[in-house]
Order: structure tokens, then sequence, then C-alpha cells
């Protein structure tokens, strides 16, 4: 008898912890559940209130998107950049332009030069070969003339301009020129065409 009181009280005592610890669990449900829906429910009650009041929807939504003086502040700024690019690429475009006529203007300077330059060359080869056939011309005559008549005309050339006369002319053209030439000529004319000849190179 005693035994069976036992079991039942211990069978009691097992099913009051039992419902304490179900008791337990649902208030832990409970209490998770309001944690989490508190927020949802405050979003919610936020929602509705801006709905009916236009000061708080326009506060909620300056939190987020600029308002619309900081929007035309900002396209303000952008289009002031637009500009001062805008106009630091035309400045280059207009340096490159004026670049580009320099380039142009030295160009046709160069080639101005080029082409006086090749004149002038022309002009010299011109005045040289004039020049050249002039003194060959008259070195013939010089030859053609009797050899005492063109001694008496080298006597008074200058001893070098004479050498060089003399030097074009035929060997005995010009030892006629010089038999018809005073000593003191003919041995001035002589040293001016040995050192003349002295100064050819031997190789």
């Amino acid at each position: 008898m005693a035994k069976a009181d036992k079991s039942k009280k211990m069978h009691k005592a097992k099913r009051g912890t039992l419902m304490l610890l179900a008791v337990f669990l649902m208030a832990s449900a409970v209490v998770r559940i309001a944690l989490e829906a508190a927020p949802a429910i405050a979003r919610e009650v936020a929602g509705m209130k801006s709905e009916t009041d236009p000061t708080l929807a326009r506060q909620a939504g300056n939190s987020d998107v600029p308002n619309s003086a900081e929007m035309q502040a900002m396209i303000a700024a952008f289009k002031k950049r637009e500009m001062m690019l805008a106009d630091r690429e035309a400045e280059i475009e207009d340096r490159m332009k004026a670049l580009e006529i320099a380039d142009q203007a030295i160009e046709k300077k160069l080639q101005d030069l080029q082409d006086a330059e090749a004149k002038l060359l022309a002009t010299l080869s011109l005045a040289d070969g004039a020049a050249e056939q002039d003194v060959s011309k008259l070195t013939t005559v010089y030859e053609q003339m009797k050899p005492k008549d063109a001694a008496a005309l080298f006597e008074e050339m200058d001893p070098s301009f004479a050498a060089g006369f003399l030097a074009r002319m035929r060997p005995e053209a010009a030892a006629g020129v010089m038999a018809g030439l005073s000593p003191e000529a003919a041995y001035t004319i002589s040293v001016v065409l040995a050192g003349r000849n002295g100064e050819v190179p031997k190789e």
C-alpha cells in the first residue's frame, strides 16, 4: 500500500515537472514572437502614420533621397564642370591649330630657303662656268698673240695672275712668253708657278 502511494506521488511529480517545462517553453515562444514582431509592427505603424501625415512622409523621404535644392546644386556643379572641360578642350584645340599653322609657316620658309639656295648654287655654277669660259678664251687669245706682245702684257700683270694664265697655256706658247719677259718678272712668275706646283698633293 505504501509502495503504491509512493508511486502515485512520483508520477504526479513527473507530470508537474512536465507541465512546468511546457509552460516555460510556451512562454519563451511567446517572448520570441513578440520580439520578432515588434519591429515589423513598428514599421507598419510608421507607414500608417506617414500615409495620414504628409510631414512625416516628407521627412521619411528626405532621409534617403536628396531634396530639390540638393539636386539643383548637384546639377549646377556638373554643368559647371562640363563647361570648364569644354573650355579647356577648346583652348587645347586652338593651341593645336596655332601649332599647326606655325609648323606650316616654318615648312614654307624652309622650302623657300631651299629653293633660294638651289637658285644661288645654280647662279654660282653659271657664274663659275662663265668665268671659266672667259679665262679659257683669254688664255687662247694670249696663246695666239705674238710672244713679244704677250710678254709685254704679262710684264704688267700681277705675278700670281700671270702665273695662272701661263699654267693654262700650251708649253710652247708659255715658253715664248717667258722668253720675252724681263729676268726679274720671269723669275718672280717662275717662283709662283713652282710654289703652286709644290702645293699639289704627291699622292
